[in-house]
């Protein structure tokens, strides 16, 4: 069973592209900056492990979130490169 191969629209796929790095680089930012610097008098009134939760942001939470980010775009571009037919 012969499949056809899919035709490439490369504007979708450029803006698909776009706007996910867009959106993760919005979390990454939210993350941070956000959590560890904008919004850390708020979130100190919380504690993981004893530490303030946003001197815990700004230590270790941002680099959990940042390795996370990795595997969530690895993860979804392949899923745009399947969408789109592109060999990656």
């Amino acid at each position: 069973m012969s499949a056809e191969p899919k035709t490439t629209d490369g504007r979708a796929y450029w803006r698909a592209t776009l706007r996910l790095t867009g959106g993760l680089l919005a979390v990454w930012f939210l993350v941070s900056y956000g959590a560890g610097i904008l919004f850390r008098d708020f979130l100190d009134r919380f504690a993981i492990g004893g530490a303030p939760l946003g001197f815990w942001f700004a230590q270790q939470g941002a680099i959990y979130v940042f390795v996370a980010l990795i595997f969530v775009y690895c993860w979804a571009m392949l899923r745009l490169e399947r969408k789109y037919g592109v060999k990656g």
